[in-house]
């Protein structure tokens, strides 16, 4: 499980999708289970799983077979915040993927690209790391249109798509919708997620790129991703921690602190510094283990609460419920529909 995930800056790509396509926000939001209090905090990350399974419930919810594509059509480089400033002044389309490489970490840890050189053909892999399972289709075929779009909008050229490809199944009746997209008919159930250029694209220049300005957005960039690569050392090493206590007992402060070889007040002023509590991060894993274990039906509500060492499945309802706004058989409910 990556503690890292997604900047909660990508919820708002899917907040303006909503809004564009005519629906509520906020009724979406309670439908979806996200939690309001998300949005409070510039800093907050949310599980990988968690954010597929948001853009799933925002197919449903609009209707929309193609709702990440579609999304991704409209995609803005300052959706990407600081790392988008960075690619839009960067030199070329070649630095600008660089840039994307070495920062895309901002915004989610998991996805990321490639670059290769076949012949005369450049070909940008689309990924996401470590992942055991397809990703989600909404959220790659979003990221995939998102990044030709990137390419499109810095460059302020046509740039004809040699070939699409994707690791999933096509959906059925859909064919045109993506050559209107990209120009050509993506192949489906292939190795990897890919957009094929010629390799000269890469070479095109970044219209009204400024050095200057490139300076200022990349230190940004830096002390960000050292923030979150460096600065939550110790957070990562507890949460990991407290997962693997979780199947026996669940930790206390005190037994983080012994663990940690730290005074309890020294403890507490580290995660402080490093924008988090031990409360909090302990409610991080219980969060994100029930998340998983729901996704199983053949554990009950009971069992689960047993397993996150609540007193008392009432207990675990009230917790899960002000962690999502749901209900855990609500959202369990949920998942079963995104299926």
């Amino acid at each position: 499980m990556d503690r890292q995930g997604v900047s909660v800056s990508l919820l708002f790509p899917v907040m303006k999708t909503i809004g564009r396509l005519g629906y509520d926000w906020d009724a979406f939001r309670r439908y979806a289970g996200i939690d309001p209090d998300l949005f409070h905090n510039a800093e907050a990350r949310i599980a990988e799983p968690e954010f597929e399974r948001m853009t799933k419930a925002a197919a449903l919810y609009t209707g929309d077979e193609l709702f990440g594509l579609h999304q991704g059509q409209h995609m803005s480089i300052a959706d990407l915040g600081v790392l988008g400033y960075v690619m839009l002044h960067s030199q070329t389309l070649g630095q600008a993927l660089a840039a994307y490489q070495k920062y895309n970490f901002i915004v989610c840890s998991g996805f990321n690209a490639k670059l290769e050189i076949q012949g005369e053909d450049a070909v940008i892999s689309l990924f996401i790391h470590d992942s055991p399972a397809l990703p989600s289709r909404h959220c790659m075929e979003d990221m995939t249109a998102s990044f030709y779009q990137m390419l499109l909008g810095l460059s302020r050229r046509s740039i004809p798509l040699k070939a699409v490809q994707f690791m999933h199944d096509q959906p059925p009746g859909m064919a045109q919708e993506y050559v209107r997209g990209f120009g050509v008919t993506p192949q489906f159930n292939q190795k990897g997620n890919t957009l094929t250029v010629a390799k000269e694209v890469m070479e095109y220049p970044v219209l009204g790129a400024d050095r200057r300005l490139l300076g200022i957005f990349e230190g940004i960039a830096e002390e960000v991703r050292t923030k979150l690569t460096q600065g939550s050392v110790l957070t990562g090493e507890l949460y990991k921690w407290i997962i693997e206590c979780m199947p026996t007992y669940f930790p206390a402060l005190q037994d983080a602190a012994r663990h940690m070889h730290l005074s309890v007040r020294t403890l507490q002023a580290r995660l402080k510094a490093e924008n988090t509590s031990y409360n909090r991060l302990a409610n991080e894993v219980r969060k994100e283990l029930a998340i998983h274990y729901l996704a199983k039906p053949e554990y009950t509500i009971a069992e689960i609460a047993y397993l996150l060492h609540f007193s008392e499945p009432s207990a675990f309802q009230s917790a899960f419920r002000k962690w999502t706004g749901a209900a855990p058989g609500e959202y369990r409910h949920r998942i079963e529909v995104l299926k």
